[in-house]
């Protein structure tokens, strides 16, 4: 693929049956000049996120293909999963990867709105770059209440969604889309089953921080009436502690610029405040697919100096710990290399 490409990685609330996200894609398919990067399904979740990339166009029209299969597919009325959700088709966020610019990702995601809703009859909310309201920008925020809330909120003019009906539709339910940089989905196992040590480490870390409390673990309140909180160590990182399994806890972690925060970083930090509880990390976990340049500064990191392209990817994959867990393959886990370019 040359020329202008996008990315587009829409979540789709169903993660068991596998023949239903079979037919999402065999539809996304059928555009032309598109290719399927990733299709991680989650049980436990109950979601699917699917990974695309192609020419603007191509991309869009694959994405509302999807929609389409999806929500004759999917029933929110009786949708359970431990993730977050809101919709069918929960998120579709369009993010530029080469040659494009986020002024025309947000420009893909105003043509998805505008389709989906005329064509699904699809209620839909613009979020991150493509947000029109600040309270729209963060996609928890329209999320807050899941699901169960749509109808309520839907009969209040403040969450009126940006296109389609105001009139909830339960088998549906709600869509956001908007354009947003790269986002890495990043996971850390440490050689516990205390979930209790990831969400510290997490706290510690990510830009949220924690809520400050005083000395009987009460919140404490600002002038402004809000609970005070104190900043974690990195910019544009969220994090939480989580159970890769029975055994392993791990944090959780997504990178929403890697260029400044990056995952050779949390990953010493990580290993540093680990120790402290005489932890150490077992594993990394990439969910999705990476950009190239994000191992590259890795690579350059863990090795101490530049060198072939080839060597800086072996060096970030042994320091990362991203083969612990399988075979990291290249062709199938960094952007460029499965997109051909």
């Amino acid at each position: 693929m040359e020329g202008k490409l996008v990315e587009c990685v829409p979540n789709f609330s169903e993660g068991k049956d596998e023949g239903v996200i079979n037919a999402i894609t065999s539809a996304m398919l059928t555009v032309n000049d598109v290719r399927l990067l990733d299709v991680d399904m989650g049980a436990d979740f109950n979601r699917t996120v699917v990974t695309i990339v192609g020419s603007p166009e191509a991309v869009l029209e694959s994405a509302l293909r999807g929609t389409g299969v999806a929500l004759e597919s999917i029933d929110m009325a009786t949708h359970k999963g431990e993730h977050a959700r809101m919709g069918a088709v929960d998120v579709v966020p369009f993010i530029p990867v080469s040659n494009v610019t986020m002024e025309e990702c947000i420009k893909l995601a105003e043509k998805y709105g505008t389709e989906a809703a005329r064509r699904f009859n699809l209620s839909v909310y613009l979020y991150a770059k493509a947000a029109r309201r600040d309270e729209r920008i963060n996609l928890p925020d329209i999320r807050r209440g899941e699901y169960e809330s749509f109808e309520e909120k839907l009969s209040d003019s403040n969450w009126s969604p940006e296109y389609g009906p105001t009139k909830f539709n339960p088998k549906s339910g709600v869509t956001a889309t908007g354009a947003r940089s790269i986002l890495i989905a990043y996971n850390v196992n440490l050689d516990t089953d205390q979930k209790s040590v990831t969400n510290k480490i997490a706290g510690k870390l990510r830009t949220s921080g924690v809520l400050k409390k005083d000395e009987n673990g009460e919140k404490i309140l600002g002038e402004d009436g809000k609970v005070e909180r104190i900043p974690g160590r990195f910019e544009y990182l969220q994090g939480a502690g989580w159970m890769y399994d029975e055994s392993t806890a791990q944090v959780s972690m997504n990178l929403l610029d890697y260029t400044i925060t990056g995952l050779h970083q949390v990953t010493d930090a990580i290993r540093e405040l680990a120790s402290e509880t005489d932890n150490c990390t077992t594993a990394g976990e990439l969910v999705g697919l990476v950009p190239l340049q994000a191992i590259l500064d890795s690579g350059r990191h863990y090795l101490g100096h530049d060198d072939e392209e080839s060597v800086l990817i072996q060096n970030a994959i042994q320091g990362l710990q991203l083969d612990q867990l399988g075979d990291f393959i290249i062709e199938q886990r960094i952007i460029e290399y499965a997109a051909g370019v």
